[in-house]
């Protein structure tokens, strides 16, 4: 009788540690739950072009499609986590170029993130592009007008809407 107690004994010291695992795990669970990843309806890329070396902001809604050279970026999802969890930004894009003869070609489809832009940066022979941030539209006064009304003059239109042409000399 005395040896079954002994063997109980040391069972009963071993489960200890093992609920004791169990309840940090749950309170790490917990704690992730908090960080989960937030859905973001814009994404924020640079995009660089070599031969003028010029810098873009590119802000492209999730799912929707822009032309910066003889790229088309598509961005599907863009994800923001709080700063103590990493990566704090990541995109699924997709990123097609358009050859000479008209057709296209995807030369990126993966995730970026904008904590480590040389990790999954677009690197073109011409252009690059690379994610900066995550956002949702803000609401502006282009946003709020009725669809197909057109402003009565071009100071009605935001600066950053407004279409700049550059005349080369």
């Amino acid at each position: 009788m005395t040896s079954a107690c002994r063997l109980r004994k040391p069972k009963l010291l071993l489960q200890a540690p093992a609920i004791g695992l169990a309840a940090l795990c749950c309170l790490s669970a917990a704690n992730h739950a908090q960080a989960q990843k937030v859905a973001n309806n814009v994404a924020v890329f640079s995009a660089l072009d070599k031969v003028t070396a010029r810098i873009s902001k590119l802000e492209i809604p999730i799912n929707e499609t822009v032309r910066f050279g003889s790229l088309k970026v598509t961005p599907r999802v863009c994800y923001s986590r709080p700063p103590e969890v990493r990566p704090k930004t990541s995109t699924f894009v997709q990123v097609d170029e358009v050859l000479l003869n008209g057709s296209e070609k995807r030369i990126f489809s993966g995730w970026m993130f904008a904590e480590s832009p040389a990790l999954n940066a677009v690197e073109h022979p011409v252009f690059d592009v690379w994610l900066t941030s995550c956002g949702a539209p803000a609401k502006s006064a282009a946003a709020s007008r009725t669809p197909g009304a057109k402003p009565a003059n071009a100071a009605a239109v935001p600066r950053s809407r407004r279409r700049r042409r550059r005349v080369r000399r």
